[in-house]
Formats: C-alpha cells, structure tokens, sequence
C-alpha cells in the first residue's frame, strides 16, 4: 500500500500537468475500480477545469471549478502517469505497472493524458462536494495529518493517554493520526528508540503531559516522511519536460526489510528481527528500541 510520501510525490508530480487544466473527457474502460465510478462520473466531468490538487492522508482530492472534488486512492497498485511511457508520478518500494492492460481511467485534459493504472483494482475515483467534504465518510473520522502544525509531543500524549494498545498498532489507528502506514511506523520507532510492542499509554504522563519519548516520537514521524518525500523532490521540478516519470526514491531504511543486518545505531550492535503485529511485518531492533 503506497504510504503518506509516496502519495504527497504522486500529488507534488501531477499538480504541474492537473492544476489549472480542462477535463475535455475522461474515459472509462471498466465500469468499476475497487467500487463502482459513480452515475453519470464521465459525464459530470467533462468540461470543469481543475482548480488545485490536495492530499488528505493517502486521498488525492481534486477541487473542480463546479464546487464539486474529485477523489482518488491507490489503493495497492495503483499509478498515474502522464502521456506515454514513463515511469509513474511518486516512487514506490514495490514498482507500479505500466502494463497497457491495466489502464483502466484516462483523463483527456486540454494539453495532456493522464492515466490511471491499477493490476489489483483497489484503489477508486468518486466524487463529493467540497462544501461538505469534512463529513464525507472518507475523511469524518480521520485523525491528525502528521506533518501539520497540530501534530507534536502533545498530541501524541493527548491522542495515546490511557491507551494499553501497542505503539505500532496506535501509529496505524488512522483515526489517531492519518496517513501513516507499516514502513515508515517501523522507522519513525527505530530512530525514536520506541519499541514496538510498548504501550501507547506509556507516552503520557498520569496529568497528560508528555514524557520524553513522546517528543522523540514526534521529531522521528515528522523526519522520517519529510526525508522520504524529499528524496523524490529533485526531480519534480523536470516533470514538465518529462513524460511524466520522476525516478524513485533512494530509500536508505534503518530497519524495514532488513532482518538479519547490524542495527545502524551508532554503538548500539544489536541485529534487525522481524515479528507479525497486527496482521503486518515488524522490523525493529531489540537492543537499542526499549
């Protein structure tokens, strides 16, 4: 599943080529993605122009000049690419088709195509009207987006106060904080020095306050995104030029899919294992993560 930096790479490489663009006519070669388009999708698209291009946890929202938004979601497998050829706008730890097959939308735009590719059919496109767009069912109970200014030492001690559920598991809770997935998690508790399986409670202090991990938490989550998203910036600025393709990220991970090699800790020696947790992969060092 693409995680928050893969999706705000795929929202910075499109925005250039979207915003500001004509719908001249979408096309639909299925009836469905993972849910069925909505009645009428084709038609109620064409002829608005696409007034900017938002990401809210891993939704792509795309505001339309008709008060209506386009939404969009990966899914597992999904990419966009622009015109033909190329690789897909984002970069991503498990590489995206670019399989004719599995174009399944096109966006006939007034000076481009862009084109939504997807093997697996889980991700999908809909649309809601922005005035209301809070209380859609996708975004009501989502939690606090991790790079906004809200999100610090005092939310997590406020979000995890008097939580028994692990570390990991809270971090998923995208009614907690949106848009965090299993690999960067792994990574923000590795270079916290948080284990895993500790309790989501043990972040707060018995007034609420924040204990000390919870600052550490707080820098690791924010570092961690930031890096990954710039590390497919230096491309960005060449997707005009381009066909669309922005190369993919350097990822350096400390801890995720690295069992068996040293920690990268300075001093610390211990080596990466690997354990199941809550249905999903946990790297993580059980020397230097306490």
């Amino acid at each position: 599943m693409p995680e928050l930096p893969e999706v705000e790479t795929v929202r910075r490489g499109l925005a250039p080529t979207l915003v500001g663009a004509r719908i001249e006519r979408i096309e639909l070669r299925r009836p469905d993605l993972r849910f069925p388009f909505p009645k009428d999708f084709a038609t109620r698209l064409a002829g608005r122009r696409i007034v900017g291009l938002e990401r809210r946890a891993k939704y792509l929202i795309a505001p339309l000049d008709d008060g209506a938004a386009l939404i969009a979601h990966l899914g597992m497998s999904g990419s966009f690419r622009v015109e033909e050829g190329g690789d897909p706008p984002g970069a991503f730890v498990h590489a995206r088709s670019k399989d004719p097959t599995h174009d399944h939308v096109v966006l006939h735009l007034d000076g481009a195509r862009v084109i939504y590719n997807d093997p697996r059919r889980f991700g999908f496109m809909t649309l809601a009207e922005q005035a209301t767009l809070a209380a859609h069912p996708f975004f009501a109970g989502l939690g606090v987006e991790p790079l906004s200014n809200g999100f610090n030492a005092e939310a997590l001690a406020r979000l995890f106060a008097g939580r028994k559920t692990t570390l990991k598991a809270a971090l998923l809770d995208q009614r907690l904080i949106a848009g965090l997935g299993n690999i960067y998690v792994c990574e923000a508790l590795h270079r916290a020095g948080l284990a895993p399986d500790r309790a989501a409670g043990d972040l707060a202090r018995a007034d609420g306050a924040p204990r000390p991990g919870a600052e550490k938490l707080a820098r690791a989550i924010r570092a961690v995104l930031e890096e990954a998203i710039a590390a497919g910036g230096s491309s960005l600025r060449d997707h005009r030029q381009a066909d669309g393709s922005l190369g993919y990220f350097q990822h350096n991970f400390r801890v995720y899919n690295r069992v068996g090699e040293s920690c990268s800790t300075p001093r610390c020696g211990g080596i990466i294992e690997r354990k199941p947790q809550n249905g999903r992969s946990t790297f993580f060092c059980p020397k230097c993560q306490k």
